[in-house]
């Protein structure tokens, strides 16, 4: 067997960055920025007010209550051009709107009052220069690096993008990853099993996980343990895609026609027995310039072994920095102990993460076999168990973040 590090080291040395490219700002989210964006204009573009209320030079309220004459109505959009606030006038101004001529100071409107037939307006609070103003440029400068190489996009970045008139970004372009089941005892559909069956469930997960992680994916389907079949889907995807997962026929003493069918098409296949549980045999070579994962197939080996080792690869080709090629890892306390026997590896146990009293508290998610896979579907983190004898209630254990922890009271 062979560490978890080192079976991660040799994958990643061999993943490259893909090429950038220009997409439309709206089609970047999730990708990491190749290129600095530089703002052509400032943020807000002119001073506006915060607030509705009445625009005021702060001197005519000095001794408030003062009444003053309203001259005025600017709504957000419209054009201030020929409306000035005078000595002992006041303008009607709402949220967003351009900042009169003469103001330099908004009112709240419920620190206001109408009076006479509404054209005249008391004053209840003096105002304070720049009160509820917001001046141009206060969020963005003209030249100003919005958002620098390097950064992932995230939904708030591009309204970033937008509130500068940046319409399209240079990135580093989405991995294609197509993903391929084989075996003849596999079937889809909700027809009845006959014996020796099963349905192919490590296909759909691992899509769905693909795609979770920024990726394209390209569904190669199911495949009949036929070398001639395979060995064409596994070309045809080199053709197509930048990345090849498959999951079975990785372990020692398979059969399987992919393992065959690798071994003769890939450049450098190593075939790896990584000290961990679950998910020990996997498998990377290339084939051409596209990276296959061989992942086991077993249903939770299969997801575990795509979570250490080929997420972090797709997320490097996708120009992901070494600190966020992983899922979160963080300390927690073990609930309930969880047990474990010496066997030289590092075990990955399937847990709920809650937060109890403002730390991550972890329980078991239920069967830790490798084929139940209904306990992986109720957990959202996996504890990182060394080798040895497990953690009691109530002792520090690391955990992976699957997902997002839950409330302590479910």
């Amino acid at each position: 067997m062979i560490p978890l590090e080192e079976a991660r080291a040799h994958v990643l040395a061999r993943v490259a960055c893909l090429p950038e490219v220009e997409l439309p700002a709206d089609a970047a989210h999730g990708l990491v920025l190749a290129a600095p964006v530089i703002a052509g204009e400032a943020v807000p573009p002119f001073d506006n007010t915060a607030m509705d209320g009445f625009a005021v030079r702060a001197q005519d309220t000095v001794g408030a209550p003062v009444e003053l004459d309203i001259v005025g109505t600017l709504a957000a959009g419209a054009d201030p051009a020929g409306t000035v606030v005078g000595e002992g006038q006041a303008v009607r101004i709402m949220t967003g709107a351009p900042i009169p001529e003469g103001a330099d100071a908004i009112v709240m409107v419920e620190s206001t009052e109408l009076a006479g037939d509404g054209d005249r307006v008391v004053i209840q609070v003096p105002a304070q220069t720049a009160d509820h103003v917001r001046q141009a440029g206060d969020d963005i400068r003209q030249g100003d690096v919005v958002i620098e190489a390097g950064t992932v996009l995230t939904p708030v970045h591009l309204g970033v993008l937008a509130s500068v008139g940046v319409t399209t970004v240079r990135v580093v372009r989405r991995v294609r990853v197509g993903v391929l089941s084989t075996g003849d005892e596999l079937v889809e559909g909700t027809a009845p099993l006959r014996p020796g069956q099963l349905r192919d469930s490590n296909r759909h997960s691992l899509r769905a996980l693909v795609a979770s992680d920024g990726c394209e994916v390209i569904d190669l389907g199911l495949v009949r343990d036929d070398k001639e079949a395979v060995a064409d889907a596994i070309t045809g995807a080199a053709g197509v895609c930048d990345a090849l997962v498959t999951s079975g026929g990785v372990s020692m003493g398979d059969f399987d026609e992919v393992k065959a069918v690798l071994a003769d098409l890939a450049d450098d296949m190593r075939w790896m027995q990584v000290a961990i549980r679950p998910a020990k045999p996997f498998a990377f070579g290339t084939v051409g310039a596209m990276p296959v994962f061989g992942l086991p197939g077993n249903p939770v080996s299969s997801l575990v072994s795509y979570e250490l080792l080929a997420r972090p690869a797709l997320r490097q080709m996708m120009g992901h920095g070494p600190d966020d090629l992983d899922r979160p890892r963080l300390a927690a306390i073990a609930e309930e102990p969880l047990k474990r026997h010496p066997d030289g590896k590092t075990h990955f146990a399937r847990v709920i993460v809650r937060i109890r009293d403002g730390r991550l508290a972890v329980r078991s998610a239920g069967g830790q076999g490798s084929h139940q896979l209904a306990a992986m579907g109720a957990a959202n983190g996996l504890a990182v168990l060394p080798d040895g004898d497990g953690v009691g209630a109530g002792d520090s254990v690391d955990v992976l973040l699957t997902g997002d922890p839950q409330p302590a009271s479910r």
